[in-house]
């Protein structure tokens, strides 16, 4: 069973995650451990195991990015083992462009961190879009080379947030 077939939902990228939450919360109140307690040891396991699925689910379908990752995955594109790089230029410039932003930043210079922040949210933001149309429209290479650029700035997002923290 997939993760969506877990929550009854439709596989898609626009998820009502407030929704998703609801039904999180329901299926872990039915699935808990506990109230296998006077079960016998193997159905014990079994809650274990199905409570530890629907919380893997739920942490991958809440995400964007992982969400985004499992459709294609289901669609028989492997995100996990491959080696592929981009070879986009045009994001690989960027991508140069944004390293030697980051390097160039001082610590302590937050007007500087800040704009950089919002920038990166913007061209996130464009990603996203594009990823939601590509996923929408079964362009699973496309969608998997978006996923790969979105990858790239949630880890300069990191980078850039650990400098703000410095």
């Amino acid at each position: 069973m997939n993760h969506f077939e877990l929550f009854d939902i439709t596989p898609v990228y626009a998820l009502d995650l407030a929704d998703l939450q609801l039904r999180y919360r329901k299926l872990q109140q039915a699935m808990h451990p506990d109230r296998f307690a006077n079960a016998s040891e193997r159905d014990k396991l079994l809650a274990v195991q199905r409570t530890s699925q629907l919380n893997d689910a739920y942490h991958t379908l809440r995400d964007p990015l992982l969400r985004a990752e499992y459709i294609v995955s289901l669609r028989g594109v492997d995100m996990q083992h491959e080696q592929k790089t981009l070879q986009d230029p045009e994001f690989l410039m960027a991508q140069m462009a944004w390293r030697e932003r980051v390097e160039e930043l001082n610590v302590g210079d937050f007007a500087a961190i800040d704009e950089a922040f919002a920038d990166l949210e913007r061209e996130t933001k464009l990603l996203q879009n594009t990823l939601e149309q590509q996923i929408e429209a079964n362009a699973n290479e496309e969608a998997a080379d978006t996923i790969r650029k979105l990858k790239f700035m949630q880890k300069l997002g990191r980078e850039l947030e650990a400098l703000e923290d410095e």
